[in-house]
């Protein structure tokens, strides 16, 4: 079963050891990073691993891996040969691993790490993207059998990961380190288990006090408590969530807590893609059941199903897939989910004689314009790009028009109910989009009397929904809607009711 590895990159060994014992219960395995500590510090690594009392890397990474090394590799082999000196017949005061980069020969250091027990970990790192042949670079690596292979590499793409898996698979029967860097590599790091990695890096990354040990890894209390890192099994099933970025979404805490709650044998992972072919083929190798689909790819994953519930032709966007005997069914939880919570919002049991603004023409707008229509409103869409929200508003008769003076203009007759179904605002959204995209129709007054809901849940506030607040009108963000989809889903991965009970307390940590 795949180990966590708490990595320490303080400046001191002090602090290094103060952070280990916070999170002594979630790591089995620590990483000292040498090459973070003060230049003083480095000359006193021979002790730490029996003041740590766990099994301990020793790693001193140059710069040119990622590290904060630059002194030459004659005063690096040096380190590594005062790390390892006076060796212990306990095998617990050594250091337990040794990393070593493939291009660095030094026989008399592998020699001295053999004879008391330190394993070799022989490491690769590649910050460009795996190569052709990445099961054969794996192989190559290796130079001797009791050697831990290591390789990282960046995944610029989900097709990466993927070859990263593959390449893992391939490579299947030895031990490794195998991990896929990244924003894209998120499920390489919680899936080590399956991508047949003998462990996962980690840090405290929520602990002000302690540096990461590297660029987007995972936080040791989630990878230990809310993805429950160290009961995932190859026969652990595996649910997940997939669009981009995929910063903001709270899925994979609201299913991984209802998981944990239980005691299932489950999981929830985020899947950030660039690419909806390649994660399809991604999830099929890792033998997902379940899929949670959010923006950009409600529409884009239709072609990819097996079969489809009768609201995902109707609507044309699919929020939910479940693997079953015929294989993708894909079905839509967002049009129940938002009728539900508006009817609540507003108190009513049907929307007729109500003028509703629509705002966006995407996977979610579909299903809030399908349930408008289907509750009796009158509706506008208004979308940047006008041929989408024409086309939208086109079945149902519906007004539409794009983002301009003109078309914001329109909203005053329809302001009885305004909805924002777009991604402006949303905590992790691409930071490069322009100040407007955080409020998308700022040329629009609230006059205080509109019913308004923005489908964004993080922030709980977003510019948009703050300026309607401001104004006066009842206001409602993306939370509940959120929680009411997590139930539905829930649903259809399980087969089973939605634990009611629980929900109190999965709401309380959200």
């Amino acid at each position: 079963m795949a180990k966590i590895c708490l990595c320490l990159a303080a400046k001191t060994l002090k602090q290094n050891l103060e952070i280990l014992e916070k999170y002594r219960k979630y790591a089995d395995i620590a990483e000292l990073r040498v090459d973070c500590l003060e230049r003083d510090e480095r000359l006193l690594i021979r002790r730490f691993p029996e003041q740590a009392d766990v099994p301990v890397i020793l790693t001193i990474r140059r710069d040119i891996d990622g590290g904060h090394f630059a002194s030459g590799e004659g005063a690096r082999v040096n380190l590594m040969a005062r790390g390892l000196a006076f060796a212990d017949a306990d095998r617990r005061r050594n250091f337990a691993y040794l990393e070593i980069e493939k291009d660095l020969n030094v026989p008399s250091l592998e020699e001295a790490a053999r004879t008391f027990g330190t394993r070799i970990i022989r490491s690769y790192h590649n910050f460009k993207g795996p190569e052709t042949d990445l099961a054969e670079k794996i192989r190559s690596i290796r130079q001797s059998e009791d050697e831990i292979v290591k390789v990282a590499v960046k995944a610029n793409s989900v097709l990466d990961v993927l070859k990263i898996l593959r390449a893992g698979r391939e490579s299947a029967g030895r031990d490794k380190i195998l991990l896929a860097m990244g924003h894209y590599g998120l499920c390489s790091r919680i899936l080590a288990e399956q991508f047949g990695s003998f462990l996962s890096y980690t840090s405290a990354l929520s602990d002000p006090d302690s540096p990461p040990g590297e660029p987007d890894q995972v936080d040791v209390l989630d990878l230990a408590n809310l993805y429950r890192f160290r009961s995932i099994t190859s026969a652990t099933g595996v649910y997940g969530v997939t669009g981009y970025p995929l910063k903001a979404t709270s899925s994979p805490f609201l299913i991984n807590t209802i998981f944990g709650l239980e005691d299932a044998d489950a999981v929830f992972v985020p899947f950030p893609t660039d690419s909806i072919r390649a994660c399809m083929e991604l999830v099929g190798e890792l033998n997902v059941k379940g899929l949670s689909v959010t923006v950009p790819f409600k529409e884009a994953i239709i072609p990819f199903l097996d079969s489809q519930a009768p609201e995902v032709r109707r609507i044309g966007a699919c929020s939910t897939l479940t693997m079953g005997p015929q294989g993708w069914l894909g079905s839509n939880t967002d049009a129940m989910s938002f009728s539900d919570s508006l009817l609540a919002f507003t108190g009513r049991n049907h929307l007729k004689r109500r003028r509703v603004t629509v705002i966006g023409a995407g996977g979610f707008a579909r299903a809030v314009v399908f349930e408008l229509h289907r509750l009796g409103a009158k509706v506008l869409i208004l979308n940047r790009a006008a041929r989408k929200a024409r086309d939208l508003a086109a079945p149902y008769r519906f007004a539409w028009g794009g983002l301009d003076s003109q078309s914001i203009a329109m909203m005053s007759s329809y302001r009885d109910i305004i909805i924002q179904a777009t991604s402006s605002g949303m905590e992790g959204n691409d930071p490069g989009n322009p100040p407007h995209s955080k409020d998308p129709v700022e040329m629009y007054n609230f006059c205080g009397q509109e019913e308004v809901i923005d489908l964004v849940y993080r922030p709980e506030m977003t510019p948009f929904l703050k300026r309607a607040a401001d104004a006066g009108c009842r206001c409602q963000n993306g939370f509940d809607i959120l929680i009411r989809e997590a139930r539905y889903q829930y649903s259809r991965f399980t087969g089973k009711d939605f634990p009611e009970h629980l929900l109190a307390r999965v709401q309380m940590g959200a």
